[in-house]
């Protein structure tokens, strides 16, 4: 699905475009499901001007030596990374609990979120995690990287997307599938669209060229322009005497 969905993206206006649909993920809906706080809006990543190294940035992250620093970091390529089977080691292994949480957490973003190298995770991934205990927030970072991969492969009209999927691909199914809404759910501390999602069973048997045919044969009434899980007053959803304008905003 992911690799269908990826071919109708529209990198001169950075959205998707089916037909005479366009769609495109925002920093308001990402925020929602990510559950970022609101006071983390306007709390954007950006890269220190005094970085410090690598080694030092995991010595304050797992509590280890920088000894033991030097002999995990490897050098691939123009960057430094290091292998995630070290830090799966060190999780299991490590006495400080909040640690374990703390490496474990550093190993999803570079993993899944920010999959830069398969199976290692960048250093520029740690300066993101170093800022995000002071209340950064992440999503405009997460985005900016969809985006600019989204766009590398539809210029090259090939190549491995380096970014988050599962949350691209979660973010198209709130807007593309006919779901029943269950507003309360919204106003609930413990409710979760990614772990709905989780729990919903998905079929892995449509090959990619059915998903172009899905996608080919879409109509703006297939499309539910606000999530779900969108508080209305979160959003600009009026202008004037019409309700539900398509304009949420970057």
């Amino acid at each position: 699905m992911f690799r269908a969905l990826a071919q109708y993206w529209n990198s001169a206006y950075s959205c998707f475009t089916f037909g005479k649909v366009d769609l495109v993920p925002t920093i308001e809906e990402y925020t929602t499901f990510l559950h970022c706080p609101k006071i983390q809006v306007d709390r954007i990543y950006t890269r220190p001007a005094n970085v410090p190294a690598f080694s030092k940035k995991l010595m304050n992250i797992t509590g280890m030596s920088e000894q033991w620093m030097t002999t995990q970091i490897k050098q691939k390529g123009n960057g430094k990374y290091i292998p995630w089977r070290n830090l799966r080691d060190l999780i299991l292994a490590h006495p400080d609990v909040k640690k374990r949480v703390d490496v474990f957490t550093l190993s999803i973003y570079g993993l899944v979120i920010f999959s830069k190298a398969l199976g290692h995770i960048d250093e520029a991934v740690t300066d993101l995690f170093d800022r995000l205990g002071k209340g950064t927030t992440p999503v405009p970072a997460i985005l900016a990287e969809t985006f600019r991969s989204l766009n590398a492969c539809r210029r090259a009209g090939e190549g491995r997307f380096i970014g988050c999927a599962q949350l691209l691909l979660f973010w198209f199914h709130s807007h593309f599938w006919k779901v029943e809404k269950i507003s309360y759910r919204i106003f609930s501390k413990n409710y979760s669209p990614l772990k709905e999602l989780v729990a919903t069973p998905r079929r892995d048997d449509v090959t990619e060229e059915n998903w172009m045919t899905v996608f080919q044969n879409l109509q703006e009434e297939d499309i539910e322009w606000r999530a779900p899980w969108m508080v209305p007053d979160e959003i600009l959803y009026r202008c004037g005497d019409f309700d539900w304008v398509s304009l949420l905003g970057v």
